[in-house]
């Protein structure tokens, strides 16, 4: 199995933090942030893709990011700056929709990504 969750989210945490100094960014889910705005990237696939023939491995990988704020247009800023950073790495977004909320008064969105990955973190669009 190919392990780079820790890799990548610390990559997307860095930029998350750059834009929202204030904000709160988690790795797991989370009922209710500590802080806003807020975002988890939480992997939710990693699946066995086909072996290279050079004798590299592969595995094909999908992450979920919720964006917490106190609007749609917060909410949405949060995503464009983490879209931008999840494409830039090779990772493609195959959704994006709002997502109602425990708390109702937060606003949430929820996206998710997808790649294929090398066994040296190297990312390859599908």
């Amino acid at each position: 199995m190919i392990d780079a969750e820790n890799a990548i989210f610390n990559r997307i945490a860095n930029v998350f933090d750059a834009a929202y100094p204030n904000g709160s960014r988690y790795g797991e889910p989370i009922d209710t942030p500590i802080a806003l705005p807020c975002m988890t990237l939480v992997e939710i696939d990693n699946s066995s893709y086909e072996s290279g023939l050079s004798g590299k491995q592969y595995a094909s990988i999908s992450y979920e990011l919720n964006c917490y704020a106190h609007g749609k247009q917060e909410a949405k800023g949060v995503l464009n700056v983490i879209d931008e950073a999840m494409q830039n790495l090779g990772f493609y977004r195959t959704m994006a929709a709002n997502t109602r909320n425990a708390d109702q008064r937060i606003y949430r969105i929820t996206a998710r990504y997808s790649g294929v990955i090398s066994d040296d973190y190297r990312i390859y669009r599908r």
